[in-house]
C-alpha cells in the first residue's frame, strides 16, 4: 500500500524516546524548582545559602543602640570629595550603651577630630563605624554581636538631640548600613529641617 504524499513522514525515534528525555531533565533540574519539599538532607540547611559553595549568608547585623529611630538617613556623595552623609543617624540617648553590629575586630577606638569613634573590622572588605561612642575597647578587641563597645556622647549631634551615627565601608566605599540592619522596623525619617547641623 502506498503512502500519500501528503501525510508527514514519520518521526525516526518514537514518542516514547521524548518523555524519558523529558522525565531525565526534570528529574535533574527538579532541586532547583521553587515549590519543591526540602529532603531530610536539605532541612536543616539555611536558606540564606549564597553565591557558589556553601557559604552562608551572616545574620542581619543588630542595631548599635538598640533604637531604630534614623533621624538623617544616608545620602551618597557623587564623588569620594563631594558633600554627603555617608552613614546614618539614628538617635540614641547619652550615656547609652552602644553595641557591635556584628562579629569582628576593633581597629580603631579613640578620638577623631574631636569625637570619639570606634571602628570594627567585620572581614570580608566590610567595616562599620560608631561616631560618637566613647570606647570601652580597644584595637585588637574581638567582639561578637551585641558586645558593648561603648556609650553614646555628644558628637556628631548637638546634647540637645544626641544620636549615633553609623557609617559602613565596603571595600572602602560607603554603603547605606540600613542594607545590613535587621529590618525589624521602619525607620523613622524626620525632615531635613530637623536635621542636625
Amino acid at each position: 500500500m502506498r503512502r500519500s504524499p501528503f501525510l508527514l513522514p514519520r518521526p525516526e525515534r518514537p514518542f516514547g524516546f521524548l518523555v524519558l528525555a523529558v522525565a531525565l531533565v526534570v528529574a535533574l533540574v527538579g532541586p532547583r524548582l521553587p515549590g519543591r519539599p526540602a529532603t531530610s538532607d536539605e532541612a536543616g540547611r539555611s536558606t540564606a545559602t549564597i553565591v557558589a559553595g556553601e557559604a552562608e549568608a551572616p545574620p542581619p547585623w543588630v542595631w548599635p543602640t538598640g533604637t531604630r529611630e534614623v533621624v538623617r538617613p544616608f545620602e551618597a556623595p557623587a564623588d569620594d570629595y563631594s558633600a554627603g552623609h555617608r552613614g546614618i543617624d539614628l538617635a540614641s540617648p547619652l550615656g547609652a550603651s552602644a553595641v557591635a553590629v556584628a562579629d569582628g575586630t576593633v581597629s580603631f577606638a579613640g578620638q577623631v577630630a574631636g569625637r570619639a569613634v570606634v571602628t570594627i573590622d567585620h572581614g570580608e572588605g566590610l567595616v562599620s563605624t560608631l561616631d560618637s561612642v566613647e570606647p570601652s575597647v580597644a584595637p585588637g578587641d574581638a567582639v561578637q554581636q551585641g558586645t558593648v563597645v561603648g556609650v553614646v556622647t555628644v558628637g556628631h549631634c548637638p546634647a540637645t538631640d544626641p544620636c549615633v551615627h553609623l557609617g559602613t565601608r565596603v571595600d572602602g566605599q560607603y554603603v547605606d548600613p540600613l542594607r545590613f540592619l535587621s529590618p525589624a522596623a521602619w525607620p523613622v525619617l524626620l525632615p531635613e529641617s530637623a536635621w542636625p547641623g
